[in-house]
């Protein structure tokens, strides 16, 4: 069978299973925060799924690298670590015991977020700038972009990159807008090449 296509049915059931429950937005929370520790720790991926290191610790590994990163305090603590939530997390875990699929936590966990995302309406931005943004300029970017969204939310992330020379560029999902210096210059050049 197709490897992307047993984590997606995981993920699509894990999915129902915890809104049934009342825990898909702690066990998203908590997904997240599995799918990055596996980014962030490329041998963890090896480890799950080497057949000498017994179950019982890859269990524990994965519960582990689910809780890596939460918050000490408030609203995001009591979703993530809710009885429900971690029963949820619980009983997911048991049943890739059981079926011999721990060493795909991993891919379960990215689609996981995926499929909650999409049925959320919460879009992955990403806005790069060439200098740090103040806090009015960024609440004003930020407004801009929950405005194209129609009513979604945003989930995003702001970093700076100096190539840029000046200006941002913001990746919404799959669709890219780059208002930068640097892509100014290219689209220029490219334009004084066809002339040329």
């Amino acid at each position: 069978m197709n490897e992307g296509l047993i984590p997606k049915r995981y993920a699509k059931a894990l999915y129902k299973f915890a809104c049934e429950k009342g825990a898909d937005r702690g066990l998203y929370r908590l997904m997240g925060n599995l799918g990055r520790s596996f980014a962030d720790n490329p041998a963890l991926e090896s480890t799950v799924a080497n057949p000498f290191v017994g179950e019982e610790e890859k269990v524990s590994l994965l519960k582990t690298a689910a809780s890596v990163g939460l918050p000490v305090s408030g609203k995001e603590t009591s979703e993530i670590s809710d009885t429900k939530t971690e029963e949820v997390y619980g009983d997911f875990l048991k049943l890739l015991r059981q079926n011999k699929r721990l060493s795909m936590a991993a891919a379960i966990a990215r689609a996981y977020c995926d499929i909650y995302r999409k049925e959320n309406r919460i879009y992955k931005v990403t806005v790069v700038s060439a200098k740090p943004l103040d806090a009015p300029e960024r609440q004003r970017l930020t407004r801009l972009i929950e405005s194209h969204l129609n009513g979604g939310k945003m989930e995003g992330s702001f970093s700076t990159d100096p190539e840029l020379i000046g200006g941002f560029t913001v990746d919404i999902d799959n669709e890219r807008l780059d208002a930068s210096v640097k892509n100014e210059l290219k689209q220029l050049r490219l334009k004084l090449l066809k002339q040329a």
